[in-house]
């Protein structure tokens, strides 16, 4: 194996990429009921990666953070996700948007 495979390699198992946060996230969110305190749904995220809950790089908490509120903040994506603040921008309960019948 040459260096440029070690290196990819290396950095898919140090932070998971941003699609695969959202995907975490929106499954987090559907296992507490479609809404949680975003520390919640770090903790969560971070046990299912494998992550030491007791110790969460400020890393690895910023890269969700930062994969919700861009998902939040773009249209589409927002409605592709279902992503919710409840109390607006800066709030830290995150949600889904209730999926109505039409």
């Amino acid at each position: 194996m040459d260096r440029t495979q070690k290196k990819s390699r290396r950095k898919a198992t140090q932070r998971p990429a941003t699609e695969n946060l959202v995907e975490r996230i929106r499954e987090t969110l559907v296992y507490f009921g479609g809404e949680a305190h975003r520390r919640d749904v770090i903790v969560n995220v971070a046990r299912e990666v494998g992550v030491d809950v007791k110790n969460i790089p400020e890393d690895f908490e910023h890269a969700i953070i930062v994969s919700f509120e861009e998902t939040w903040r773009d249209e589409a994506r927002r409605a592709l996700y279902g992503f919710h603040l409840r109390f607006g921008e800066g709030s830290h309960r995150w949600g889904l948007k209730p999926v109505t019948a039409h």
